[in-house]
């Protein structure tokens, strides 16, 4: 039985006559899934709550935020304690140290770092970092690769592995998007092709080190292996995008997880407690050229903001004195042995695709090892999918293109739900 959304879908109806789509980021608008999103009212451990009542099983986690699940106690105690002291000050702070010596100790690759607001503006300046250190324009992304909406990621491949690419929204200038070059993921031969043309021209590489933007993809080994040997060979800085792989596929990221040491880092998500904030950093020879050291400018207003600090201290703290992520990894594998359980079961053709507290359900034969594949896999089988685990009490990204994201809140409860209606949902 349909779970009733009249209070939701009131509000969209508002929202639409002021927001863009009724909402502040397009996936939440529902359009891949169809129908129309349920408002959320309030989180609890691995639970939401809409304004119409229902709960649900959380497998969104605020898009990866929520590794300790929502509301934390400690968490929301840390941040109600520095609010009270002011809410910002445009001003260093104690707590910004501290923050920075804790992302050092997790990150041995990186040395010094810089805090911002979001995954979005640690990538521009980490990509700025690379051209204002190499002294070159070409940045190279990978298809399905997603590092925020700005100008220079906004770009996807031409026709070639050599070619610049084209514009991949509106308003991104042609001027910019020339300097991007994209290749698909995994693949060694397009990448050796475009360094033997271009090498000099690339200032940095970019990728997520496991994609979560087409859903979970991992890298093959044989392919990071070629790509830290052409950065190195060509004078290209390595660009690990951590925003979302950072304490979620490994508990000191996905350099650990496969022993690459990449040259900057960026991060989000975790590292904000669900308050916005972001950070980029690496080897202390490029970020002594970030401002006010060196030529590189980047600024920010809210930068280090003390409300945000104090949480993803809190959080940071929590990751490195209990067992949250071994829970929450323990809780993922529970879930992903009980999905593939019951595609087996249902005789669907889909595959479960798992990295550390991610995964994706994708309706394809499988593996899907680059974008090509994933766009290939059935999106209409995971729209009718979506809506039935919604039904059934389970919140999972609006995309086919999404990973699911497991907390340390997820217990034995919530992952018999999430199996549960899996059950039911592939039926669907």
């Amino acid at each position: 039985m349909a779970l009733s959304h009249d209070r939701s879908l009131a509000l969209l109806e508002r929202a639409r006559v002021r927001l863009p789509g009724g909402v502040n980021s397009p996936v939440r608008a529902f359009r891949s899934v169809g129908g129309g999103p349920p408002f959320i009212q309030a989180a609890s451990g691995a639970w939401l709550t809409d304004v119409d009542g229902n709960r649900y099983v959380d497998l969104v986690g605020t898009w990866g935020p929520a590794i300790l699940g929502h509301a934390h106690p400690d968490v929301v105690g840390a941040i109600c304690n520095a609010a009270v002291h002011g809410t910002s000050f445009g001003a260093p702070t104690a707590a910004e140290v501290e923050f920075a010596d804790r992302i050092c100790g997790f990150f041995p690759s990186i040395e010094m770092l810089r805090m911002v607001s979001s995954g979005t503006e640690a990538c521009m300046a980490a990509a700025r970092v690379a051209r204002g250190v190499t002294g070159r324009d070409g940045i190279l992304k990978f298809e399905g690769c997603y590092h925020g909406h700005a100008d220079t990621f906004l770009v996807k491949a031409g026709s070639g592995a050599a070619e610049f690419g084209n514009p991949d929204s509106a308003g991104v200038p042609a001027d910019v998007a020339k300097h991007t070059f994209t290749l698909p993921y995994n693949d060694v031969a397009g990448l050796e092709t475009l360094f033997a043309a271009r090498g000099g021209e690339i200032a940095g590489v970019i990728l997520e080190p496991v994609v979560g933007n087409m859903g979970v993809v991992p890298p093959e080994r044989v392919w990071l292996d070629a790509l830290v040997a052409l950065t190195k060979r060509h004078g290209a800085l390595l660009i690990f995008d951590e925003v979302m792989t950072g304490f979620r596929v490994h508990l000191h990221g996905a350099q650990a997880l496969f022993g690459v040491t990449p040259d900057l880092t960026c991060l989000g998500k975790v590292v904000g407690g669900g308050l916005p904030v972001g950070a980029y950093g690496g080897k202390a020879e490029y970020m002594r050229q970030v401002a006010p050291l060196g030529p590189i400018y980047q600024a920010g207003t809210l930068s280090g903001n003390p409300l945000a600090t104090a949480a993803g201290n809190e959080t940071l703290r929590l990751l490195a004195e209990t067992d949250a992520f071994a829970r929450a990894e323990a809780a993922a594998g529970a879930i992903v042995a009980g999905l593939r359980a019951e595609v087996a079961r249902a005789g669907v053709e889909a595959v479960v695709q798992h990295v550390g507290t991610m995964f994706t359900l994708f309706f394809t034969a499988g593996p899907v090892r680059r974008f090509e594949e994933a766009k290939a896999s059935d999106h209409e089988r995971f729209a009718r999918f979506h809506r039935a685990m919604l039904d059934q009490g389970v919140y999972l990204p609006p995309s086919g293109y999404e990973a699911c994201f497991v907390s340390a809140a997820h217990g034995e409860p919530e992952i018999a739900r999430v199996i549960e209606a899996a059950r039911v949902a592939l039926q669907a």
